[in-house]
């Protein structure tokens, strides 16, 4: 008996909505390797990774994850497999030349989107799959981050500030001017709570994942010391306040004891330097579970490459004034417990080189690898608030994966070589 050919017609439908189904589905990729370093402070010895589109599907060992057949393998050897590394600082869209705050009056939103595509490149190639921006002008950050996440331009995932909010005349402002003349800050310039309220809903008009605030001076920006306070508690509360009435987190510059007291018991989510944190200070991140983000690096080439790099005198000797207490001081904070999440402030030349800020954890802190690892996977993603999607390489985690040679928990500065990078389950580098 003949199929009527209503049936044919049926039967070819199904046929074809199958087929069409098994086009659009995701392909199957496993990742082997010899080790996987979990970003939990775990670690799986000849691990099978199996990533469907941009997902973890499943992980384990090699004995108790079976390779789907028809998989694409990737087969990575002797080498180590780690989370895609998070920064928790950086500015993006900085310059190669970047040597304090005169460059805003040379510079335009244009040059700010040129630096970043190329950063976001080096940044993405060096490891680092995620970053958090905390402080560009013209809201380049914006625009760079939505362009890579269409696909346009090649780069870690963003978490963008916009600009940051600070005081007149303070780290965000460009100081020592002619009052005749009219010279934009490095950053939002506010005055009382409710200009501070004002910009925060401004920055999230137009896209701002947190808020930055500079609650202290700084190093990069003449005319204010290092120690000295600059929001008012009331100004700092209302920043808090109403970044987290839109579903915001707040990070603040600061590296005054004072400031930094004042930033965390306003419920800023981190402090980014703290540089000359106290007691007080360290008591009051525990109490709150306050992340620490300490930026090593910076520092320290502002001192000893800052001369031949075009950092101003004052920031050299600013930053000269404070590194030996600095350093007694954030190990002082680790040993007593407070979180920290691993960031290097990357600016200029320092972005593609942002695994070297694991050394100074470990050497200055008293890290080890492990713990210098987790935060720059499980704890920065924690900070950023996206620990159910990245930190780790677990099962219905987004499938950010690196590899380097050899075994970083033995030696830290092997993450400073990245041979493998996959973000959202796209192979960006190596095989």
């Amino acid at each position: 008996m003949r199929p009527s050919s209503y049936a044919v017609r049926t039967l070819a439908a199904i046929m074809l909505t199958f087929s069409a189904a098994a086009a659009q589905a995701p392909a199957t990729t496993v990742i082997k390797g010899a080790k996987l370093v979990v970003g939990d402070g775990s670690v799986i010895e000849n691990p099978v990774i199996i990533v469907s589109g941009d997902v973890i599907m499943a992980v384990g060992s090699a004995s108790k994850v079976a390779v789907p057949a028809g998989a694409k393998v990737i087969d990575l050897g002797a080498r180590t497999i780690l989370p895609g590394l998070i920064d928790c600082h950086t500015h993006i869209t900085s310059a190669d030349n970047d040597g304090g705050d005169m460059e805003i009056l040379k510079e335009t939103g244009a040059h700010a989107a040129i630096y970043g595509v190329v950063n976001a490149k080096r940044t993405l190639d060096a490891g680092f799959t995620t970053i958090r921006d905390v402080g560009a002008q013209w809201y380049a950050d914006f625009a760079l981050r939505d362009l890579i996440n269409k696909g346009v331009v090649p780069g870690p995932r963003i978490y963008a500030a916009g600009p940051a909010l600070g005081i007149l005349g303070g780290h965000a402002d460009v100081n020592g001017y002619s009052p005749n003349v009219t010279i934009p800050g490095t950053g939002a310039i506010v005055t009382g709570a409710d200009e501070v309220r004002r910009q925060v809903r401004m920055n999230v008009k137009y896209g701002a994942d947190l808020i930055k605030i500079v609650a202290t001076g700084g190093i990069l920006s003449s005319g204010d010391a290092v120690s000295a306070s600059q929001f008012s508690d009331e100004e700092l509360r209302a920043a808090v306040d109403e970044a987290t009435r839109l579903g915001r987190k707040v990070a603040a510059h600061a590296h005054g004891a004072k400031g930094i007291l004042a930033a965390v018991n306003a419920g800023v989510a981190s402090i980014e330097h703290a540089s000359l944190i106290d007691d007080a200070g360290i008591a009051a991140m525990k109490a709150h579970g306050t992340y620490l983000v300490p930026t090593f690096i910076i520092l320290e080439e502002i001192v000893s490459a800052g001369p031949n790099s075009g950092v101003p005198a004052y920031s050299i000797a600013k930053g000269k004034a404070v590194e030996p207490d600095r350093r007694v001081r954030l190990r002082k904070a680790y040993q007593a417990g407070v979180k920290f999440a691993f960031g290097t402030d990357a600016t200029g030349t320092i972005h593609g080189r942002n695994a070297q800020e694991f050394k100074y954890m470990v050497d200055q802190l008293g890290m080890t690898p492990m713990a210098a690892i987790t935060a720059a996977t499980s704890s920065a993603a924690d900070l950023i608030g996206i620990a159910d999607h990245a930190g780790t390489v677990a099962t219905g985690k987004w499938a950010d994966i690196i590899a380097v040679e050899g075994d970083p928990l033995s030696d830290v500065t092997k993450l400073e070589k990245v041979s493998f990078v996959m973000k959202g389950g796209v192979v960006v580098k190596g095989e």
